[in-house]
């Protein structure tokens, strides 16, 4: 069970919807506002970047963490130059700004149809375990009966980010995004929010749970690993992260194939249908799908397309 926690970990670096929980009822809705960041000293980031040139066609190739603390310096150097070099922010998937949105679209994948309830799903033992943690981050676990396992488990794991300093508005795709529209850059997405949710909604029940129960017995470790994996994203370390992020998928390939290989050659796809048309594009998805074994940049390849690291 240990992997299915690592797994999402990694999912804050890897699914862009981890920027926004969902939570249902007002009074859970407090539990998701991030707590007032003190000033601080800016860090300076490196991380990895790379290019795929032809011709006429340059497409800069950049992996993110979709939640951070303030005080990272990451937009500069080479990142700002290929950036401002661009015509085009590609991201895996463009966020509504209204949470309306978000819930119209989350609100029928998660709900369970069949009307089972998630309580019955769970053993004594185990639904004692899960109540406990709702409790402890503010949430009614009888609010949340009607939903598929893996809602409750994402909604878990991402309220409590904002209490150990994590700020969905200092996450890089909210970042670019506003600097896109500021500079008139056009923004555009690989997927849709719809697409991403189902990754989750489809895998199998006995799935879901595991993942479930993983979440709730490992919940205090969250910080530690999502730590753990920014510093490797600072520091520019791509091999650290595949070694942090998806060989710790390795115990569940099935996730590791939906959420990652699958997408990662999708978007290979798209990127050399991309190369037919000039132009520079500035790519950022999550660190995962630029990291390890099957990853974007091999998907590339696969498409004879050369990938350099961009050094700075």
């Amino acid at each position: 069970m240990k992997s299915w926690f690592k797994t999402f970990a990694a999912i804050c670096a890897i699914i862009p919807f981890a920027q926004c929980a969902v939570v249902p009822g007002n009074n859970a809705a407090s539990a998701a506002e991030p707590v007032a960041a003190a000033a601080t000293a800016t860090t300076d980031a490196d991380p990895a970047l790379w290019v795929v040139k032809d011709a006429d066609t340059t497409i800069y190739l950049f992996g993110t963490v979709h939640v951070l603390k303030p005080g990272l310096g990451w937009f500069d150097e080479a990142v700002k130059d290929a950036f401002d070099k661009s015509d085009q922010l590609m991201l895996e998937i463009v966020l509504p700004d209204d949470q309306m949105e978000v819930a119209n679209t989350m609100m029928p994948l998660a709900i369970d149809q069949s009307g089972k309830t998630l309580s019955s799903r769970l053993d004594p033992e185990q639904l004692k375990a899960y109540e406990a943690a709702m409790a402890s981050v503010g949430l009614p676990a009888a609010q949340f009966d009607k939903f598929e396992p893996w809602f409750p488990a994402v909604t878990l794991s991402i309220l409590p980010l904002t209490k150990l300093g994590y700020d969905p508005e200092q996450g890089a795709e909210k970042q670019l995004t506003r600097l896109a529209k500021s500079a008139g850059k056009p923004v555009a997405g690989l997927e849709t929010l719809g697409e991403q949710l189902g990754f989750f909604d489809t895998l199998p029940e006995t799935q879901q749970i595991a993942f479930l129960n993983s979440v709730v017995k490992d919940l205090d470790k969250l910080g530690p690993q999502l730590d753990k994996m920014v510093m490797l994203w600072a520091k520019g370390d791509p091999d650290g992260l595949a070694t942090a992020m998806n060989e710790s998928m390795a115990a569940t390939p099935e996730l590791a194939k939906t959420l990652l290989w699958d997408r990662n050659a999708r978007w290979a796809g798209q990127i050399k249908e991309r190369m037919d048309q000039p132009g520079t594009v500035f790519i950022a998805v999550g660190a995962g799908h630029l990291a390890g074994q099957h990853s974007v940049q091999d998907y590339l390849k696969e498409r004879g397309l050369t990938v350099k690291r961009v050094e700075y």
